[in-house]
């Protein structure tokens, strides 16, 4: 009698990550002076397997808060931002694997590295990266060895026997061996 059983479950079979860092190019209503801050808001993806890869699309709000004629007037300049990063993926076993079941996490939520205005004077190159781990999830197959069904674990422990309990030495024994985690019948009633 073969001892050997498969086990098929769920499982990560595929992972990828990628970092990345892109500058976007703002145009506000009005020539800046300079900029006072920048932010990014209201990060939404989504992400789906592509053969080899997870393409993850997505798209956030760029604000930047500037002052102009002459640091006079200040104002907030938002945009949205439309992304799609392609994440390799590396397999464990084989990537003939047919599951689109896609777990996404976001590493490193976008976020503002610099702003600068151009060279023209009248627009903002903002630096923004983001970082995505993806994995994929799929059916695998675990091997277990079967052991017969009257086949018990040896265990190592002690038999002990119950006495009667009538000294207050033996109750103070008890309770002190209550301590170490050795628990007899007799001292539960």
């Amino acid at each position: 009698m073969k001892r050997l059983r498969q086990i098929v479950t769920k499982a990560v079979i595929a992972k990828g990550k990628k970092r990345t860092e892109c500058v976007e190019t703002l145009s506000p209503p009005n020539a800046p002076t300079s900029i006072l801050g920048c932010w990014v808001i209201n990060h939404h993806y989504q992400a789906k397997r592509n053969g080899k890869f997870v393409d993850v699309t997505g798209k956030f709000d760029v604000n930047v808060w500037y002052a102009y004629s002459n640091h006079s007037k200040t104002a907030v300049h938002t945009e949205t931002i439309t992304y799609k990063d392609r994440i390799k993926l590396s397999f464990r076993d084989g990537e003939e694997v047919d599951s689109n079941d896609v777990k996404t996490r976001v590493l490193q939520q976008p976020n503002c590295i610099e702003a600068v205005i151009t060279k023209q004077g009248d627009k903002f190159q903002v630096t923004i990266e983001r970082e995505f781990l993806v994995e994929i999830i799929g059916e695998t197959t675990v091997v277990i060895n079967v052991h017969p069904l009257d086949y018990e674990e040896d265990w190592s422990y002690e038999e002990s026997s119950q006495q009667p309990s009538s000294s207050s030495s033996s109750s103070s024994s008890s309770s002190s061996s209550s301590s170490s985690g050795d628990y007899e019948s007799s001292s539960f009633s």
